[in-house]
């Protein structure tokens, strides 16, 4: 008895990476060299924003995406922290809004002009001061507007509203030890957080309790981090005591146990997740790697499956992703990273390759839109929404069709019977006076056609249908003729 190997199916198995040509990456970017285990990068569909070295104070560089290729020295940046920037984030409400934390203390938000900076920009919209060390983590509320999260390195999370510049929240005794990082649930009622002394916890803000807590959830010391997906189970990545580099995803119902675990490598590099919510997609990227693993999150054990790894030459020194309204749904675009290198940022794009041109409703599903679903007031007195989806079918621009001209050379020519003569004969006309001549069709292509099937079956449906036109044609004259010869006409 013979047994197959079944393989699982997924649309997203074929997912492959694909860096862009050298002349649309962003190159001569000095990328900031401070020691933290943050992104360094933050994009959104107009901008690109990367941490760079300063000389007295934190700086970040702002670039419109377009703006490829190489970027001058005296490029303008955001530069109003007195020292190193270690955080920035982009508002998802209003794509020209940027916060940014720093080792002096503070948490600042940002408005960038339309079309990107001209001059060094120094003066913040607000600045908003409450942490007593430096803060290493900022990151927007996904559906409340003007609601930002801070966390430092004096263990404490301040909640603020960036339209009031006060704070909602304080919550200083839920860490005993450093923050690592922060994520939101979906709808923003909870956020989850990793931390330095090993645990992960569930904490409701507005109440201001820890809802759940897993001790040790990895056993390693190194750097872990924790993300919540939008059916509300938590991902984590850390290390294990023997420091290889784990992946592990919790039920918050149960926390005893990780519903699963896995192990990767040995190296020593953060793992920084990424993760898609309309597709359910986990992207793995570690600090120093030269390598972006992904997995895809389903509901039937072993509920974590390895898909695929993109690589490259160079390790990355921090990541950039994009939402997913700002993709390029035509080309079956599913993810682009901003991979930072020591002197460059370099765009990857992900695709999922597919030979039909029209829209992939499967890929893109309704995705969170750039309108708030509620304002901060609401959210504080009790109210929780998901985030406001919009259709990214209206982005589809489909690609160029090929256009079937056809041009008419030689069709019959019709001749006038000439006078009959003294004698009563009509004068026959000469057989070679109307020639049918078959049509000639010639197809314009599009760059990278090719002849297919279908294009090869409109052409000789065409020339079927002038074939048949003109024998209709020359059927009408010839009967003419003949009458004309009988005297009938």
């Amino acid at each position: 008895m013979s047994f197959r190997k079944v393989v699982r199916q997924s649309k997203f198995r074929h997912v492959f990476g694909q860096p862009v040509k050298n002349d649309q990456c962003y190159d001569d970017i000095r990328v900031s060299r401070v020691t933290w285990d943050s992104s360094f990068c933050a994009v959104n569909p107009k901008f690109v924003a990367v941490i760079v070295e300063a000389s007295g104070g934190g700086a970040f560089m702002v670039l419109p995406v377009l703006k490829t290729g190489r970027i001058d020295k005296s490029y303008p940046t955001v530069c109003g922290h007195t020292g190193p920037v270690l955080d920035i984030d982009w508002c998802p409400h209003n794509d020209h809004v940027i916060a940014s934390g720093s080792e002096d203390c503070t948490v600042m938000v940002w408005q960038i002009p339309e079309n990107g900076l001209t001059q060094p920009l120094t003066e913040p919209v607000v600045a908003l001061e409450g942490h007593s060390k430096r803060v290493g983590i900022v990151t927007w509320h996904p559906t409340a507007r003007n609601v930002l999260l801070s966390a430092g390195c004096d263990n404490m999370v301040i909640v603020w509203n960036v339209g009031t510049a006060e704070e909602l929240y304080h919550l200083d005794s839920m860490h005993p030890d450093l923050i690592y990082n922060v994520s939101w649930s979906h709808d923003g009622s909870l956020f989850c957080s990793a931390c330095k002394d090993k645990s992960v916890r569930i904490v409701d803000p507005r109440r201001g309790v820890v809802v759940a807590e897993k001790e040790r959830a990895h056993e390693g010391a190194r750097p872990m981090r924790a993300i919540f997906l939008a059916d509300g189970k938590i991902f984590t990545t850390g290390f294990s005591r023997m420091s290889e580099r784990q992946l592990a995803l919790w039920d918050p119902e149960n926390l005893e146990e990780p519903m699963a675990l896995q192990e990767l490598d040995s190296s020593n590099g953060a793992l920084l997740p990424f993760y898609d919510p309309d597709t359910n997609v986990i992207y793995v990227c570690g600090k120093g790697d030269s390598s972006i693993r992904y997995f895809e999150i389903t509901e039937e054990p072993p509920y974590i499956h390895f898909l695929n790894t993109f690589t490259s030459k160079e390790p990355q020194r921090g990541m950039g992703w994009m939402p997913k309204r700002g993709l390029d749904v035509s080309k079956c675009e599913i993810a682009r990273f901003y991979k930072l290198h020591e002197r460059k940022c370099e765009p990857i794009i992900m695709t999922v390759p597919r030979k039909s041109d029209l829209f992939q409703d499967d890929l893109y599903p309704d995705t969170a839109g750039p309108d708030a679903a509620m304002e901060a007031e609401e959210w504080v007195a009790g109210k929780t929404a998901g985030p406001v989806l919009i259709s990214l079918r209206e982005a589809y621009v489909p690609s160029k069709q090929r256009d079937l001209k056809i041009s008419k050379k030689n069709v019959l020519h019709e001749s006038h019977p000439a006078p009959a003569s003294s004698t009563g004969s009509a004068t026959r006309l000469s057989a070679t006076a109307a020639p049918a001549t078959v049509p000639s069709i010639s197809i314009s292509t599009a760059p990278g056609g090719g002849g297919r099937l279908e294009e090869v079956l409109q052409e000789l449906q065409a020339l079927r249908l002038q074939v048949k036109e003109q024998g209709e044609r020359i059927s009408r004259l010839e009967e003419q003729l003949s009458r004309m010869e009988n005297g009938d006409v």
